[in-house]
């Protein structure tokens, strides 16, 4: 952090930023929108002004019962910090879940209100991709898969699956949805074995997110792949010798915690913008919606066929 950005904490938040951060934009962010985001889908109020690969302010606060108290109150106060003014923005990014029931609808309806007063556009982007996106490690394989964790209780977890490459691809594999965590452990193992059979199998698998009640599960893939963690807590290592799953050691599988980023909501709002992409202001809705594996399987059977059909229309 340079001598021009300030960096605070107030009533728990932590703010990063100031009045002059953004006047150091890089070459590459030149003439690129600005995108304000705002997630308040977990226990971490995450907001971040984004231009370009250029991060210009963010906020950060572990607040879960205090999200409708501090977070138009924080949001203006990051503007300012920041030296931005509305007019400035290209769009505003908000995370729509899944996720807290109550907390998702903060966000929702602070980004309706200011895309209508403002009249910018407004842009819904997945809380599960976000997290996974922005815990996205450097220094990737080929392939690694992400796989992001919220707690949904009762031994259930919010969770989606999506591939990174080493070229800079991001991929979704598997659709948002609430799961089992011990019968989604046993579909990506079964996903990684015939991933294999295709040379298909990713090189790592981060579970990240909220793992302080899931570990044992996610520790639990570790073996159905054949890698034992190491005693000392680091990275699995493959073998290959087989194991009650029934695959051999395919890849590595480690375990992240980690926690919403304002700015990996910021990024994906700006990617979809970049492509013409946006969401109604009226309708846009939080994801509230508990799908069960076979609502999640379905719905994507019903994007394919749309797909199709919109291709044969061409």
């Amino acid at each position: 952090m340079n001598d021009q950005q300030e960096n605070t904490r107030e009533n728990g938040y932590s703010v990063s930023g100031g009045k002059d951060s953004h006047a150091e934009t890089s070459a590459g962010a030149a003439g690129k929108p600005i995108i304000l985001a705002v997630d308040t889908s977990t226990a971490l109020l995450a907001m971040a002004l984004v231009r370009g690969e250029e991060t210009l302010g963010s906020v950060q606060s572990m607040a879960e019962r205090n999200h409708s108290v501090y977070t138009v109150t924080k949001l203006k106060s990051l503007l300012d910090d920041c030296g931005v003014t509305p007019e400035q923005l290209g769009g505003i990014a908000i995370g729509r879940g899944p996720g807290s029931y109550t907390g998702m609808r903060i966000a929702v309806s602070v980004g309706k209100t200011l895309a209508w007063v403002w009249k910018k556009p407004l842009i819904g982007v997945s809380s599960l991709e976000a997290l996974a996106f922005g815990s996205m490690q450097p220094g990737a394989g080929a392939v690694d898969w992400y796989v992001p964790l919220m707690d949904a209780r009762r031994g259930q977890v919010y969770t989606a699956l999506f591939a990174a490459s080493e070229n800079g691809g991001w991929t979704r594999l598997a659709e948002d949805g609430v799961r089992l965590m011990k019968d989604w452990v046993d579909v990506l193992a079964d996903r990684v074995h015939a991933a294999a059979e295709r040379s298909e199998a990713p090189e790592r698998i981060w579970f990240v997110g909220d793992l302080s009640l899931h570990e044992a599960e996610a520790l639990r893939l570790q073996e159905c792949l054949g890698a034992k963690p190491a005693a000392d807590g680091s990275p699995a290592s493959g073998s290959d010798s087989g194991n009650a799953c029934g695959t051999a050691a395919l890849c590595d599988v480690r375990l992240l915690p980690s926690v919403m980023e304002g700015r990996a909501v910021a990024v994906l709002g700006a990617q979809r913008l970049a492509n013409g992409e946006g969401d109604d202001v009226h309708t846009f809705v939080p994801n509230y919606t508990q799908l069960t594996e076979a609502e999640v399987k379905l719905q994507a059977k019903s994007r394919e066929k749309e797909g199709e059909r919109s291709g044969s229309d061409r």
